[in-house]
């Protein structure tokens, strides 16, 4: 397969997964998603931000989670973020030190 091929097929990838997390699957939290594999809507739209870094392109945490998630995090939370019990705000910690702060 050739490069711009390759390329082509992993970003349309990308945009189906993005659809699937923010059109299809509202329901499913970013804290479930994280404490089960480690990464989360949130974590796609911090690697986008750091792909336009990379690219010279200046680009902070809000402006790249409002062009992942279609809509301000405020948007996104108050429209389909729930309550975590303390039992996954817990497990939350754990996984965010694993997948991210130790990833750095």
């Amino acid at each position: 397969m050739d490069p711009q091929t390759e390329i082509e097929l992993q970003a349309a990838a990308f945009r189906r997964l993005q659809q699937h997390l923010m059109q299809d699957r509202t329901d499913v939290q970013n804290i479930d998603m994280m404490n089960l594999a480690g990464f989360c809507r949130n974590c796609l739209s911090r690697w986008y931000q750091e792909a336009a870094n990379e690219k010279g392109i200046e680009m902070g945490k809000a402006e790249a989670r409002e062009i992942f998630y279609g809509m301000t995090m405020d948007e996104w939370k108050s429209t389909y973020q729930t309550e975590a019990s303390p039992e996954k705000q817990a497990e939350f910690e754990t996984a965010f030190k694993e997948n991210v702060l130790d990833k750095k």
